[in-house]
């Protein structure tokens, strides 16, 4: 009897599915697990053999808890907002949200015929209107607390085409579509202030259980930095310098440069400063700078480069004396020049920086550049430091006026104070651009009003010059609206604001979002005042959905409309959360992973979640890269089609082999071979358990000694991850079970139970056919009252005694050579061994005429005759 795994399949799918096996039931009676997995982008390539990698791993977990008595949550889901989708929809000219159901429907239809024990009812979609409108719950409350607001920011722009473009679409500085040279322009962006939760972020990472290699990542993503906020006055460079150690005073101008530095025990070495090409400081001195055409020419060209191409560490480093102007060394009073660079970002610190030669290794190379002076104010201890280079360490203090001798970690806190700096903390973080200026992503839904807007301002300057104000002018006005005049939230009973259909999905030649050309759809009434107002056109980023996705499937479970409503959902969210076990790949550690936090974290601060961190555990996966090591691409030719490995081999030999390949968390090239051999061993599985060799009055103390030694091996090499030596452990069991006449009923009924997770279809109709020899319903026609899954079975204990092992393989060595091997008690005596040795026939012949001249005993390991 061959195994026919596509009738098999389809079988056990339906009868699953008809049974509601694999439904989550918000029930506080049992305990609960919630593992998840990273939901997909349903992209028009279908599901990868990376996302069986990582969905079985879960999908074992998943199957194990229920069978060890928990109530398990394993969800499923869509997040079908992005950028290939509309890239596509462009191409071709198919509305987005076709586009989007038909590769749905492709990756639905995958995954099933995998066998994931998914809850399928409770399958998310982030484009369904009756998701998105919680997306955009959740953004108003963003705004009306404060933590959204709009500012100008630069943003990828491609001439050519005439449209901003998202990261992902400028590769090697060029746009992903042309080909063509990608330049920076600023634009008025939305942005969420992740930032004001960076602490947070940061300190409670020591909360969770995530692999370290995860939390160094955000660590380092997240960049805090401690050090001093100092300010450099801004003189005309005609101005007289100061000869009595008071401030220099010219009357002409006061504005003032804000630098912040790790090292303020350097101060008194700074001679010169550096300033971003979008520093205000510079458009501010306009009129005092001489060389305007020469630094404007040079800012322009800075513009056309992206942060990340001005960000190479390698580049050589250029700029332009601004000439007419002069910082002030707050610590020597002295005039230093100023530069402009495009090294220095605005988005990073304050967007200047107070160079010092003499020890920055970015600076000296600078100075050297632009023959500016290097003055050591560091020396290091015990330490011999070549003249031609920069020391970047601490040290005593020198040319540092009543500094001199002084510890230089002593001295950055005395100096700060000296020069009227404060202790600042500054991140790598940046906030979030938040906007799209896009057409496939969710509506940002808020609307703006010039007579909303008049009314703020005029309140803001009221405030400004200190008039009482009427109570009721500002009454029912959010923080969102008084940071940002003039846009005013839709109400949540209007929500949600639906992404209207559109001919044409092609961005504007303005940059702006294509919604901007709908004119009856942006034209609107102000949900405040009733006048006329424009809704914004942007739409939200790809990671918006991403980021609440795991409360979406707890919702569902009660609601499949979401009715939006939060109270209804909190003794669900109680009772769920937090989510027990998250894997995903490395790739999302610093972007969803990190802004899921994120709004976790605020969703508990306003009182919708009852934890503030969404994942107790986060694990990660390793790439299943192409035969011979090369990750796989469509260009290569060595993209893995699923499809076609689960048609030939079946669903159970591809999750197998996924499994079995290698190290969960390691990189591993696909190998054809192995996906053969682990066929084979499933077809040796098969043999078995059609082979009439099960008996229910067969014994056997060998098996079920390894039948135990599986059961543990098994049980803790699932918790870490071990999953390729766990099928190790299987594969060695049943080789055991082949090797025997007969096989003991509850051998082989724990051996499936212990497969089932792994190869759930086969594990499924093997158990039922041992369950047909005791008279129970066949697989073909299972009836539903009496039918009783392998995955409802109970996970088995092994027992202490049954894994110790009361005998052993005694090595037996002639003159230190081995010559036979033999199974003896454990414990037992040296005479017992040597008599045990000597009546082997390979032991007589290889002493045979020779004299014993002694014997060396190894207890329960071998026995070395030594002869003469």
């Amino acid at each position: 009897m061959t195994f026919n795994h596509r009738k098999i399949e389809a079988t056990w799918w339906r009868v699953w599915q008809k049974k509601k096996l694999f439904q989550a039931r918000n029930n506080a009676q049992k305990p609960k697990f919630y593992g998840l997995v990273e939901f997909p982008y349903p992209s028009g390539d279908g599901l990868h053999v990376g996302h069986i990698r990582s969905y079985t791993a879960m999908d074992i977990i998943a199957r194990k808890r229920r069978m060890e008595g928990s109530n398990v949550l394993y969800p499923i889901g869509w997040d079908a907002f992005g950028l290939p989708t509309e890239n596509y929809a462009v191409k071709t000219g198919i509305h987005p949200k076709i586009v989007t159901k038909k590769n749905t429907d492709i990756f639905r239809r995958q995954l099933q015929s995998l066998g994931f024990s998914f809850d399928w009812s409770r399958e998310i979609d982030t484009t369904d209107p009756n998701y998105y409108k919680w997306t955009q719950w959740i953004f108003l409350q963003f705004f009306k607390h404060g933590l959204a607001y709009k500012k100008k920011m630069p943003i990828n722009w491609c001439p050519r085409c005439k449209i901003g473009l998202a990261n992902e679409e400028v590769v090697n500085q060029k746009c992903e579509r042309c080909g063509g040279p990608v330049e920076t322009r600023e634009k008025e962006q939305w942005l969420l202030a992740i930032t004001k939760y960076a602490d947070r972020l940061l300190a409670d990472l020591d909360k969770v259980d995530y692999l370290e290699k995860i939390k160094i990542q955000q660590r380092n993503w997240i960049g805090k930095s401690e050090g001093a906020e100092i300010s450099f006055d801004v003189i005309p460079a005609s101005a007289p310098e100061s000869r009595t150690g008071s401030r220099i005073k010219s009357g002409m101008t006061k504005s003032a440069i804000k630098v912040f530095t790790t090292r303020p025990d350097t101060l008194f070495g700074a001679t010169f400063m550096v300033l971003a090409p979008e520093h205000e400081i510079i458009s501010k001195s306009k009129e005092q700078i001489v060389n305007w055409k020469e630094a404007e020419k040079y800012i322009n060209r800075a513009k056309q480069k992206t942060e990340a191409e001005r960000g190479v560490a390698l580049r050589q480093k250029t700029g332009v004396l601004l000439k007419g102007i002069n910082a002030v060394n707050p610590a020597t009073n002295k005039k230093i020049p100023i530069y402009v660079a495009d090294f220095v970002l605005a988005s990073y610190g304050t967007g200047a920086i107070m160079s010092v030669p003499a020890h920055d290794e970015r600076d000296f190379e600078f100075a050297r550049k632009y023959k500016m002076p290097i003055l050591k104010v560091i020396e290091p201890v015990l330490t011999v430091v070549i003249e031609s280079k920069c020391w970047t360490g601490g040290g005593t203090l020198i040319n540092s006026g009543k500094f001199t001798g002084m510890d230089s970690e002593k001295a950055k806190w005395e100096i700060t104070k000296f020069v009227g700096g404060k202790k600042e903390s500054y991140y790598h973080l940046r906030d979030w651009i938040f906007s799209r200026q896009r057409y496939w992503g969710e509506p940002i839904p808020l609307v703006y009003c010039a007579r909303c807007k008049e009314k703020v301002e005029g309140l803001s300057s009221l405030r400004k010059q200190g008039s009482r104000l009427d109570s009721r002018s500002a009454a029912g006005m959010t923080r969102g609206e008084r940071l940002n005049p003039g846009w005013i939230p839709v109400p949540e009973k209007d929500l949600p604001v639906t992404l209207p259909d559109v001919k044409n999905f092609k961005p504007t030649d303005t940059g702006e979002s294509p919604l901007a050309t709908l004119t009856l759809w942006v034209k609107t009434k102000c949900p405040r005042c009733k006048g006329p107002a424009r809704r914004e056109t942007d739409t939200m980023p790809n990671w918006a959905g991403s980021s609440w996705y795991y409360l979406a499937y707890v919702m569902q479970g009660i609601s499949p409309t979401y009715t939006l409503n939060p109270e209804r959902y909190k003794p669900a969210f109680r009772y769920w959360l937090p989510v027990d076990w998250y894997n995903g790949g490395m790739e999302h550690t610093t972007l969803h992973l990190l802004y899921s936090r994120f709004w976790n974290k605020f969703l508990y601060d306003i009182g919708a979640v009852p934890v503030d961190e969404p994942y107790k555990k986060r694990t990660s996966h390793g790439l299943i890269l192409g035969e011979g090591g090369g990750k796989m691409s469509k260009s290569k030719g060595n993209v893995v089609n699923p499809d076609s490995l689960v048609k030939e081999f079946g669903a159970d030999a591809v999750r197998l082999y996924e499994m079995f390949m290698g190290p969960f968390d390691q990189a591993i090239a696909w190998d054809h071979r192995g996906l053969v051999g682990v066929s084979r061993f499933l077809s040796r599985v098969w043999g078995i358990g059609t082979s009439n060799r099960v008996n229910v009055k067969a014994k056997s103390e060998r098996l079920e000694r390894n039948l135990h030694k599986a059961i543990k091996k098994v049980s803790n090499d699932i918790e870490v991850l071990s999953f390729n030596t766990a099928v190790s452990s299987l594969m060695i069991l049943s080789n055991r079970m082949a090797e025997e006449k007969e096989i003991p009923e509850s051998v082989w009924k724990k051996f499936l139970i212990l497969l089932a997770p792994f190869a759930p279809f086969m594990a499924e109709e093997l158990y039922q056919q041992l369950r047909r020899t005791t008279q129970t319903q066949s697989a073909s026609s299972p009836h539903q009252s009496a039918f009783r899954s392998v995955h409802e079975q109970e996970w088995p204990n092994y027992d202490p005694e049954l894994i110790e092992e009361n005998t052993f393989e005694l090595v037996i060595q002639v003159n230190g050579k081995v010559q036979d091997k033999v199974e003896l008690p454990r414990g037992i005596s040296q005479k017992e061994a040597e008599k045990a040795a000597v009546k082997r026939d390979k032991i007589k012949q290889a002493i045979a005429g020779a004299k014993v001249q002694k014997v060396i005993f190894v207890p329960n390991r071998l026995v070395n005759i030594v002869t003469k």
